[in-house]
């Protein structure tokens, strides 16, 4: 089982490009949301940890999860409001946000009880690891299972307009550097946090159309191009990147920090080729759609 810790929220995505005052789709939305629903359609057997709200939204969320045969025993619910992300997007299809996340139900999440025997991996990122009190209660959760020897992903997912002392942040992120096996990195991350950091057993970092390169604690670098496509919009394609690299190297064997530093360069490319088209298709539809495994064969 990959476990996938995080928020879940409602992105409000623009129609009709160039309107001043465009209609907003809700749509399910969240970096690690979209990452548990992104490893249910690719077939891994993934689990949900998280706090999720009582309303209509904290349904359709959790309706979602099920659809997607995720796993929702860890999630526990409360009446606070779901949390909701205005999205704004850019010529190219690219995401801006605005959130709405004061007193939601998300920012609530406690500690939960040890992971189910059959957790392998567990993921973290984006605005869970910013909003307190849920913060802490998601870094304990990371130093608690990697001490446990269960694989980490971290992916940081930065949202400037969500911290309120980057310094702080950027020092706290470097202090989960030691509990995570893998770290994945979009380029913007890595400007905002000062470069692409050393200490995992490896860093991916994804360049948008200039594909996805992985830099392995041994040393030197590996990277694939971007998988051709017409661009709807980007939401959630970071998100699918998560997903298949976790189901990727689930394929292989290689959940443990051990064996991703033996990850010989071909195996990382077919893993890094399996992502980038993976979050192609994501790229290829409006919101956070990410694909089933049956439309990454054909």
């Amino acid at each position: 089982m990959i476990v996938v810790a995080g928020e879940s929220l409602i992105d409000l995505v623009p129609q009709g490009p160039g309107e001043p005052l465009p209609a907003l789709l809700p749509r399910p939305g969240g970096g690690p949301y979209n990452t548990a629903v992104a490893l249910g359609r690719l077939g891994a057997r993934a689990a949900f940890c998280s706090r999720m709200s009582t309303d209509g939204f904290g349904d359709a969320l959790l309706a979602g999860l099920g659809e997607a045969g995720v796993d929702t025993s860890l999630v526990r619910r409360g009446p606070e409001p779901t949390t909701l992300a205005v999205a704004s997007l850019g010529a190219d299809g690219s995401a801006g946000y605005h959130f709405y996340a004061q007193g939601t139900a998300d920012r609530l999440f406690e500690l939960p009880p040890l992971l189910p025997r059959a957790a392998r991996a567990v993921a973290f990122g984006t605005c869970s690891l910013v909003l307190e009190p849920g913060a802490s209660a998601y870094e304990e959760l990371l130093r608690r299972e990697a001490g446990r020897g269960l694989f980490t992903l971290l992916d940081p997912n930065v949202r400037p307009g969500l911290i309120p002392d980057a310094d702080a942040y950027r020092k706290r992120f470097r202090g989960w550097l030691p509990y995570v096996s893998l770290l994945k990195l979009s380029q913007d991350d890595a400007r905002w946090l000062g470069g692409v950091p050393e200490g995992p057993p490896a860093v991916v970092l994804t360049r948008g159309a200039e594909g996805l390169t992985v830099f392995p604690r041994a040393g030197g670098e590996i990277s694939v191009p971007a998988a051709e496509v017409t661009v709807a919009d980007t939401i959630g394609a970071g998100d699918t990147v998560n997903a298949a690299l976790l189901q990727g190297l689930a394929s292989l064997g290689a959940l443990s920090s051990a064996a991703l530093a033996d990850l010989p360069p071909d195996a990382w490319r077919k893993v890094l080729r399996f992502a980038a088209h993976a979050a192609a298709v994501t790229c290829s539809r409006t919101g956070a759609e990410p694909p089933y495994a049956w439309e990454l064969h054909e």
